[in-house]
């Protein structure tokens, strides 16, 4: 599924909801089904700097795609990488970092967030797409 289909889908999920407290409930739940990183990859040179809670994330390249792995000490955080990892892992590395992550701002994630959240949240999409662009010519 290409990434404009995943964002689609997200924003159709969150149009469900309209309370933010029930949206947060959700991106609590999608931190369930967070893809892992392993434990011995929780290394400081995988923390996302910038980010008030503790956000580790790996990638790993399989053929032309591009694999996440991540978590975090925080619920709320876990979520977030959640949504992203969703959106973007099992892409190719040219298609992450050219992505506009329209979903954030469609669904309002950004402007509901604390301003120490919503900094965190743009660390760990920094960080994915610098993957992504270490990954281009590899």
């Amino acid at each position: 599924m290409r990434i404009e289909e995943i964002e689609n889908e997200i924003i159709d999920e969150f149009a469900i909801y309209d309370d933010w407290m029930d949206k947060y409930e959700y991106i609590i739940e999608l931190g369930k089904d967070l893809s892992l990183i392993k434990e011995e990859n929780k290394t400081d040179d995988k923390l996302i700097k910038g980010c008030q809670s503790r956000v580790w994330l790996d990638s790993e390249k399989d053929g032309e795609i591009l694999n996440f792995y991540a978590d975090s000490d925080a619920i709320i955080t876990k979520g977030i990488i959640s949504l992203l990892l969703r959106v973007f892992s099992g892409q190719k590395p040219e298609d992450i970092a050219k992505s506009d992550l329209r979903f954030i701002k469609e669904i309002g994630l950004q402007e509901h967030l604390s301003p120490t959240r919503a900094n965190g949240l743009l660390s760990m999409v920094k960080q994915i797409k610098l993957l992504a662009l270490q990954n281009v010519a590899a």
